[in-house]
């Protein structure tokens, strides 16, 4: 039976549930947070170590400034007040992507990493102004910048995720079929698993049956 020490999770759909609800995309962003709370609270009953989550790409700046503004105060208040049930629940918060938003939340996004850092429950991975391409990108330059050869290895241990490990599932809800610039590299062994329903709708039965259905998979690696 195969252990799993990471999840990824492509979180779509919050849009389309809240136009679907006849109301507008920032409340389907808003229901969107209540399934990461479920998420979060059923991770840690299967003692996984390691959850990321993509909350904004590097493309989502395309998108109305209404509503990339409703996206960022949702997430301020979001740390603001879980930040100490994080502590509490030893939850350990990480950013990965660049940290190019407003002073405030830098800071707020930074204090929390520093807060948390000593925990190790459960880490949670945020992927916030981040996009694959990007960090491939900006690890390569990184490299040649300090002397280092180009490899597997170190190219592995200079992304945004040094110190995780590869995700073993990665999850996208929304029934769409594409990995959108999330954590190419890392993902070059993950099962996948494409759901149809809307990230709101995910709930905790659905978690686990995919949990359950990875546990099961024969996994190769290129091997018979």
């Amino acid at each position: 039976m195969n252990t799993i020490k990471h999840v990824a999770i492509i979180m779509d759909g919050n849009g389309r549930w809240g136009l679907k609800k006849k109301k507008n995309r920032n409340f389907g962003h808003k229901k969107g947070l209540l399934t990461v709370e479920k998420i979060i609270k059923q991770t840690i009953k299967n003692k996984i170590k390691y959850l990321t989550l993509f909350a904004f790409s590097t493309e989502n700046w395309k998108r109305p400034k209404n509503e990339i503004k409703y996206l960022f105060k949702l997430l301020e208040n979001f740390i603001k007040e879980r930040i100490v049930e994080f502590n509490k629940n030893n939850i350990k918060l990480k950013i990965i992507g660049i940290k190019k938003f407003s002073p405030q939340l830098n800071k707020l996004l930074s204090d929390s990493e520093k807060k948390t850092k000593k925990n190790n429950k459960l880490q949670i991975n945020l992927a916030l102004n981040y996009g694959s391409k990007d960090e491939i990108i900006h690890t390569i330059k990184k490299l040649i910048k300090n002397k280092k050869k180009i490899n597997e290895i170190n190219i592995s241990k200079s992304l945004f995720t040094e110190g995780i490990p590869e995700p073993d599932i990665l999850i996208r809800t929304g029934n769409t079929h594409r990995l959108s610039n999330f954590l190419l590299w890392q993902i070059a062994y993950s099962e996948i698993f494409f759901e149809k329903k809307l990230w709101p709708d995910f709930n905790e039965s659905d978690y686990n049956k995919i949990l359950n259905k990875f546990k099961k998979i024969k996994r190769n690696f290129g091997k018979i």
